[in-house]
């Protein structure tokens, strides 16, 4: 029972990890934005969110090890949310090599708070229809 529960907030669950890790790569970029020849990067959500779920599914899987030496199935945080940083092309050229644009690293992370925000919003809803169903009201 616990284990379809769980099952139904994976979904949530990956997209707020994702989120939270987007915030943390645009808060960099503007913490760089005066540092010298600072690239700017970021990642495809929907691309992350598809390779993050594709990964849990393998991971369901499961693997066996026959042997103590052998190795688990660990990584680093990109590695477990599937994420691929890209560098982002700069809009407008700066003198030292530096290629964060503040209006697009501003507009980036206005959008990912939302986009999270809502998320947050969407999974209260669906705690709380759950705990009414429990209570029987």
């Amino acid at each position: 029972m616990l284990d379809k529960i769980a099952k139904d907030f994976d979904f949530n669950q990956r997209a707020l990890d994702l989120g939270a890790y987007r915030s943390e790569v645009l808060a960099s970029n503007m913490a760089n934005a005066e540092t010298p020849n600072y690239k700017a990067v970021d990642f495809d959500f929907g691309q992350a969110m598809k390779n993050a779920l594709s990964a849990s599914q393998h991971q369901s899987l499961g693997l066996t090890t026959t042997d103590p030496r052998h190795f688990g199935l660990k990584g680093s945080a990109n590695a477990d949310l599937g994420v691929k940083l890209q560098y982002r092309s700069a809009v407008q050229p700066s003198i030292d090599g530096n290629t964060v644009d503040m209006d697009v690293e501003r507009g980036a992370f206005t959008d990912n708070s939302l986009q999270y925000q809502s998320t947050l919003t969407f999974l209260n809803h669906r705690i709380s229809d759950l705990n009414s169903a429990i209570k029987g009201e």
